[in-house]
């Protein structure tokens, strides 16, 4: 079965505005980003939204989960920004069960050249196939549980709450 990846927006997906300096949203890069990957991973995409996630509501996180708990595949990737992916990851974990779910994204947008979302993405698709049923966040080459991981604002790496 193939992987199921939903898009969010985020980072990620931004492009950046010559003219005004502002970052906006027009398509995914990921069918670009796969390609780039030279991906063998059967996947199936999905726009969800294209959205900054410090402006993603409730009810954008229940669509989410709405949209997981529907979906056929058991292996879910979710691209997101990474300012509020822990809120969107708890929401996941209460309402979706017998899944494995990896949150990821990117802290440079994909189309800076210098992104780590690339890497991050290629590291949630390995996670994603080999983590058992649950929700992880996969950011700088690491997976973390949904309730034990933070963005630390200062590094802009993510980091666990507390030792496992």
């Amino acid at each position: 079965m193939a992987v199921r990846i939903f898009i969010t927006g985020g980072t990620f997906d931004k492009e950046y505005n010559m003219l005004s300096g502002q970052l906006y949203f027009k398509d995914t890069h990921l069918p670009e980003l796969l390609e780039k990957g030279r991906n063998t991973v059967p996947v199936e995409i999905r726009t969800l939204m294209m959205i900054d996630s410090l402006e993603m509501t409730d009810e954008d996180r229940e669509l989410i989960a709405y949209q997981c708990e529907q979906c056929e595949e058991t292996q879910i990737i979710i691209t997101h920004g990474t300012d509020t992916m822990d809120k969107t990851a708890k929401v996941l974990a209460e309402k979706v069960k017998n899944k494995t779910i990896v949150i990821t994204g990117a802290m440079i947008p994909i189309k800076f050249g210098s992104s780590d979302g690339l890497f991050n993405l290629g590291s949630a698709l390995a996670f994603v196939q080999t983590l058992p049923h649950g929700v992880y966040v996969a950011m700088n080459g690491r997976y973390f549980n949904w309730d034990n991981v933070r963005k630390n604002k200062q590094t802009g790496v993510f980091e666990e709450l507390r030792k496992a």
